[in-house]
């Protein structure tokens, strides 16, 4: 959905540079902006609208406080013909914030592309859905842990809806499950037929399993279109089907850009959709072991050590979720492949994704337990290790700058896994939705 955007100029200013600048800016942003008429700084903005740009700035801005004040959407400066901010305006910038006047002035044509998209799925947000395939959260398999789980509780979803206006729909797993299971053979055939998958040593009936559930949930997503993520609780309430949508989430993705939810978290959802449909990079969740949980974390994943590092083991992390590093679509993968279930408690038939983001640059991020702000991590995928006959039989090294901040302050288990180093774009991201940035 594309942004709404007003170009605002000074009264006595709108001339032959504010207009050229406006026609350059128009067709930079065509993709991701709907430009409305000009209107001069002071009269109102039009309704509906996600906020207002500045093609050009002027001294004058100094003596327009309250005017700017007045303005209640984000404000972006886009005043260079290459789609920036000019290193001129800085001054006029700084004045502004220094009177808590908020301005985005994005230092790339590609920022102020993503900052254009962010404001395009702010808009989106209040007319999508996340469905959610779960019964009665928290009785089933390992019911002591998942009993804890925020993402459950009426009071974070009621926080979700308030904050960025989304739906959230419920739905019986175990009748979704009943469903996918009675389809056909010959109908899943037909799919795996139009799909390449890598499927390693797994049987058919697994991939047919596999890729019922898909099936499935095509059809949900084709009967109502607003829905733009899926969650299921698929570990603690397993015991409803004979397999896993690992599979189904990475078809999703790729055919239709679905987001996907792990264990129904709507927390890592949340985060998950405003992060990749603002900035685009490759993302995924995963289970966060730090070095510094010792046995706590081994016990958990089965494994008798944490990997040798060179340096500073208190600040590595061990990545790793349902017996590899986590579910990921083919496209965001240097390898993939689908394997048979590691974890007990998925039935023996259930699948998972056994695949690898790329080495290097990475950052992870997760949205806090009142929805007002964004714990971030920058650091870098060291590499992976692999524990025969364990919960962890790929699992990715992950370093930080600062471990013991991480566990003294760490907001869940499950964190979103980017590739890159994401941290200025968040920030940009943190003043059009509102989310103050934690760093770490």
């Amino acid at each position: 959905m594309k942004a709404r955007l007003v170009p605002v100029y000074f009264a006595e200013g709108r001339d032959q540079d504010f207009d050229r600048q406006l026609s350059i800016l128009k067709n930079l942003l065509a993709e991701d902006v709907s430009f409305c008429d000009p209107v001069p700084l002071g009269d109102p903005v039009p309704q509906d609208s996600d906020a207002v740009i500045f093609p050009q700035f002027l001294g004058e801005a100094y003596h327009m406080v309250d005017e700017f004040k007045a303005i209640d959407l984000p404000i972006l400066v886009v005043t260079s013909e290459f789609g920036t901010v000019l290193m001129w305006d800085w001054e006029i910038c700084s004045y502004l914030r220094s009177e808590g006047i908020n301005t985005i002035a994005p230092y790339s044509l590609e920022q102020t592309r993503k900052a254009c998209r962010a404001l395009g799925v702010k808009r989106e947000l209040n007319s999508t859905k996340f469905l959610v395939f779960q019964d009665n959260p928290g009785v089933g398999m390992q019911s002591e842990i998942f009993k804890r789980f925020y993402w459950f509780e009426d009071e974070c979803i009621q926080r979700m809806i308030d904050k960025f206006g989304i739906q959230l729909v419920k739905k019986s797993y175990k009748q979704f499950a009943g469903r996918a299971m009675s389809i056909s053979d010959e109908k899943a055939d037909d799919v795996i037929g139009e799909w390449l998958v890598n499927t390693g040593d797994i049987t058919t009936r697994q991939l047919r399993s596999a890729v019922k559930i898909y099936i499935a949930l095509s059809e949900e997503l084709d009967n109502d279109p607003s829905i733009r993520a899926v969650g299921i609780n698929c570990l603690n309430e397993s015991r409803f089907s004979d397999t896993t949508p690992c599979l189904a989430w990475s078809m999703l993705y790729e055919e239709r850009r679905l987001i996907w939810g792990c264990e129904a978290d709507i927390m890592s959802m949340i985060t998950k959709y405003l992060l990749h449909n603002s900035l685009g990079m490759p993302i995924m969740m995963t289970n966060l072991y730090p070095f510094l949980m010792g046995q706590a974390a081994l016990a958990h994943e089965r494994i008798p050590h944490f990997p040798e590092v060179e340096t500073a083991p208190e600040d590595h992390i061990l990545a790793a979720h349902c017996g590899y590093l986590g579910v990921l679509p083919t496209s965001f993968a240097t390898e993939w492949a689908l394997r048979k279930k590691v974890l007990a408690i998925v039935d023996d038939n259930a699948t998972a994704i056994d695949g690898r983001l790329p080495e290097g640059p990475m950052t992870l991020a997760k949205i806090q337990p009142t929805l007002q702000s964004l714990m971030v991590m920058e650091g870098s995928i060291e590499g992976y290790v692999q524990y025969p006959d364990s919960d962890c039989l790929t699992g990715g090294v992950l370093r930080i700058s600062d471990g013991y901040k991480l566990v003294n302050n760490v907001a869940s288990h499950h964190y979103l896994l980017m590739t890159g180093h994401q941290l200025s774009d968040i920030q940009m991201l943190g003043q059009i939705f509102d989310l103050g940035i934690d760093i770490v």
